[in-house]
């Protein structure tokens, strides 16, 4: 695979930039295709259990109304107050037993993903996490759909990464693209999308690294997922726009409340977490059912708080909710989400999160409305700007917020309060975030703590520092006796390993093999396949520090050197020492400057 897109970029004559693209084109199409399967299930597990099971059903944004038509039968009391605690054991049996890094909010396992294990991400958790979230969710659980399709994104991209061999550092640049993926596709907004993604690694810094493949995989994932469900927009917005300077207050007023409520939310969610569920003496496997009691508790009062919410989001944007319904339903999705995320339950934060921020700008709007009707004469547009404001100051994502709100919304006419409102969210929020992995800057992140000092090994390239000497390789089943051989009488260090058809597969590095020779019995025994590790390639373009990387990535103290148009004709060696010599070189260099 990886030589074939090597030698794709080199027919397009692409640069380093070229290849990013190429890279961000195929993650898109994954992330586009995993979030529109999601999204299919979701909708489908959705209808059976709360239309044909329960009776109810409940209001659908303007563009997700898949179901409309269908009448379901009478409602039933009990199923619908069972229901999230089905999707919560579901979902505690499929997570603990298969994936346990699945639990709770993906978003937060993304970001840990990133900054504390190099990028990666397991196979399975992305399915888990998939199915888990969609059984929550089905069953009225308070939570969002972007954690699985960020997951499914995320996990594809470092799966991807790995598969082409990339270094820690590409590997989280592939993550980051198919998060941004997966976010773009599910919620219909590409630019949006990209943005969170690079944006919500961080309470004030942007992985601006991931930029290019970032946009191209959310882009593209939008558009097959448009292309499929349609190009609506998922919330219908009048045409709301800002005209009138004396709302200022009223939206500064909207930016102030969010301070208070944001950080409730923050402590109450991982108050219920920390200190009711991870303590109870039940076993875990059962606590997301636990959860999902209590919201069907709630639910059985205000059934406004299962799911997402986003169909009544879209009814106080029409204004067609009761005043005072604003003020219960802050408090209780709020609550509501906490026992669903907080007890172990798959799903995300994003979705509740805008649902709570809705609500506190319906509060603001139509009671502001109410006293100033010539005023605030959209109190609907207070919706939408409380959505983005709230979402901006808990996860500390300002520009994609803004953004995400706009393209879900079409209120391109609201930037003016939008902006306000979310930096003032932000700045008086900032020491809290609903993402427990989230870091500083870039400075406190473990991905780029070679950053803060000055890395000379960046600076000189792998031309200028191997030993070019041909290597002659050896097939896979030569005798060790021979490898010894070998070694000895040409002075390797090393022997490349090649299969039948001349593709190189592996190395006998020497240190890695020096107790064997020792042992005469093991001549006759062993042959290169046996003894061989996965070889260290770098191209003479490279830099020493990348080759470094790679070195300790792969627990070996030599790479070989390999041809850019021919990754099987073997150049020369770059030891460890080669590194040490150059750098020792460059600082001399720099002293007598």
């Amino acid at each position: 695979m990886k030589q074939i897109l090597n030698r794709l970029v080199q027919e397009l004559k692409l640069e380093e930039s070229g290849r990013w693209v190429i890279y961000g084109l195929i993650i898109g199409v994954i992330s586009g295709l995993g979030a529109a399967g999601f999204f299919w299930l979701l909708e489908t597990g959705k209808h059976f259990a709360m239309c044909h099971l329960a009776g109810y059903e409940a209001p659908a944004p303007y563009g997700e109304r898949l179901f409309e038509q269908v009448k379901c039968p009478s409602f039933n009391r009990l199923v619908f107050f069972v229901l999230p605690a089905v999707g919560g054991l579901i979902s505690g049996i499929l997570v603990y037993l298969f994936a346990p890094e699945a639990e709770g909010h993906g978003t937060d396992a993304m970001i840990e993903a990133f900054h504390y294990k190099k990028g990666e991400i397991r196979g399975r958790v992305p399915i888990i996490k998939t199915i888990a979230t969609a059984a929550v969710l089905s069953t009225g659980g308070s939570a969002g759909r972007e954690g699985p399709t960020i997951q499914i994104g995320a996990g594809f991209g470092s799966y991807f990464a790995k598969k082409l061999g990339l270094t820690p550092k590409e590997r989280r640049i592939m993550l980051i693209a198919g998060a941004g993926g997966g976010l773009g596709a599910i919620f219909r907004a590409p630019l949006g999308g990209a943005l969170t993604a690079m944006e919500v690694l961080y309470k004030e810094d942007l992985e601006t690294e991931a930029l290019i493949p970032t946009v191209i995989s959310s882009i593209t994932a939008y558009i097959i997922f448009t292309s499929i469900f349609g190009h609506d927009r998922i919330f219908y917005l009048p045409e709301y726009y800002f005209r009138d300077i004396r709302e200022i207050p009223f939206y500064i007023i909207l930016g102030l409340l969010c301070v208070p409520l944001g950080a409730f939310y923050v402590k109450f969610f991982y108050f219920t977490k920390d200190k009711i569920f991870k303590p109870m003496p039940i076993p875990t496997i059962l606590k997301p059912a636990v959860g999902g009691l209590l919201v069907g508790c709630l639910g059985l009062l205000y059934p406004q708080v299962y799911g997402d919410g986003w169909g009544w989001i879209q009814q106080a944007i029409l204004g067609k909710l009761d005043l005072h319904i604003f003020y219960v339903l802050i408090l209780l999705k709020i609550a509501a989400t906490s026992f669903t995320i907080g007890s172990g339950g798959s799903g995300g934060v994003f979705g509740p999160t805008l649902f709570i921020g809705g609500m506190i700008g319906g509060v603001v709007g139509y009671t502001a409305h109410h006293f100033y009707p010539d005023i605030v004469t959209f109190p609907g547009a207070y919706v939408v700007v409380g959505m983005s404001a709230f979402f901006a100051g808990v996860a500390n994502a300002p520009i994609g917020s803004l953004l995400m709100c706009s393209e879900m919304t079409g209120g391109y006419e609201l930037i003016t309060p939008l902006l306000l409102v979310s930096v003032i969210s932000l700045i008086l929020t900032r020491k809290w975030s609903i993402y427990e992995k989230q870091v500083w800057n870039k400075f406190h992140s473990p991905a780029h703590a070679g950053d803060v000092t000055i890395n000379l090994l960046e600076n000189i390239k792998v031309k200028n520092a191997y030993s070019a000497q041909k290597l002659a390789p050896i097939h896979r089943e030569e005798k060790f006796r021979n490898i010894k051989e070998i070694m000895a009488s040409q002075g390797q260090d090393c022997v490349p390993v090649v299969d039948e058809n001349g593709n190189l597969i592996g190395i006998v590095a020497f240190d890695r093999i020096k107790p064997a020779f020792l042992e005469p019995e093991f001549e006759d025994i062993l042959i290169a396949e046996d003894i061989m590790v996965k070889p260290v390639v770098v191209t003479e373009e490279h830099s020493l520090y990348e080759a470094l990387i790679r070195m300790l990535d792969g627990n070996l103290r030599l790479a070989l050197v390999v041809s850019s148009q021919d990754p099987n004709r073997i150049l020369g060696t770059l030891q460890f020492k080669d590194i040490v010599e150059s750098y020792n070189r460059e600082i001399s260099k720099r002293l007598r400057e």
